[in-house]
């Protein structure tokens, strides 16, 4: 079962997160099954909110997750084809269970309409969701030997974050919910109904603009840090290529509630930066 839960597993990333599947694509083997596994467990665990009517089932849904991980899954846990290829990628790289149960336990936040408090709780939020994903990522080019990758997870996961919230937040504003540090907002004097209600002021553009300055920062910090490790495992973060482009086109649209989606040049420039990257 396991080369087909592989082959399901991919095609579910390239339906769920088609940015992290054009990441998958540079790599190549088991390498690839195995990181492909594991964002696609991403997929379905970041998606849940969108699937659910409200939270109750949406817990019933990360439970079921973790008592897969634990061991404790109820059924038949290797039906499931991404459970199935997940499981084996666990075993073969020996990857914590912990480190993915950290990131279920942050993406219950997701299930609330509880705003992001401050730029600290976002970081942390980041680092359980985004840079772990990196982070294990490393770990499977380096064979599931346990390595440090320095500044380099932690920034971009936090770079990734905010780079994918700004570029959601007209349609996640829409739904009533902040998934941005809300002390940026407060201090530049937004209230909470100029978010839910579309309404454009300049506090909001500026507290906007500067969480697109704290993500270049971060960016910045990544792409120093990624230059320093060694080869093997720099294609776990090829996806700053992509992240690059997408902030670079959060300055050209033309209103801050405008939908990234509708951006017609974004595919093709995130397309180049892959290319850019894969030869360079």
């Amino acid at each position: 079962m396991a080369e087909a839960s592989f082959a399901h597993a991919a095609e579910a990333l390239r339906q769920g997160d088609r940015d992290r599947y054009l990441s998958t694509l540079i790599l190549t083997g088991d390498h690839r099954d195995a990181v492909t596994a594991l964002y696609a467990f991403n997929a379905d665990i970041a998606s849940v909110r969108e699937r659910v009517s409200d939270p109750a089932p949406g817990e019933i849904r990360l439970q079921w997750w973790s008592d897969a991980l634990d061991g404790e899954g109820h059924g038949a846990v290797r039906q499931n084809p991404v459970a199935d290829a997940l499981l084996d990628t666990i075993a073969r790289y020996t990857i914590p269970p912990g480190t993915l149960l950290r990131l279920i336990g942050a993406r219950r936040f997701d299930l609330y309409d509880d705003p992001m408090p401050d730029l600290e709780t976002f970081e942390g939020y980041a680092g359980e969701t985004v840079s772990t994903l990196y982070q294990l990522a490393a770990m499977i080019l380096n064979e599931g030997e346990t390595i440090e990758t320095g500044d380099a997870a932690g920034h971009l996961g936090v770079a990734h974050a905010m780079i994918g919230h700004l570029r959601a937040f007209g349609s996640v504003s829409a739904h009533g919910r902040i998934m941005l540090p809300w002390s940026i907002f407060a201090a530049n004097g937004v209230q909470e109904g100029e978010i839910f209600s579309g309404t454009e002021s300049d506090g909001l553009s500026e507290a906007l603009g500067q969480i697109g300055e704290l993500a270049a920062e971060h960016l910045a910090k990544a792409e120093a840090a990624i230059a320093s490790l060694p080869g093997k495992l720099k294609p776990a973060f090829a996806s700053i290529a992509v992240l690059k482009a997408q902030h670079a086109l959060l300055g050209r649209r033309p209103g801050i509630f405008t939908p990234a989606a509708d951006d017609p040049d974004w595919r093709k420039i995130a397309l180049l930066a892959w290319w850019s990257w894969r030869n360079h």
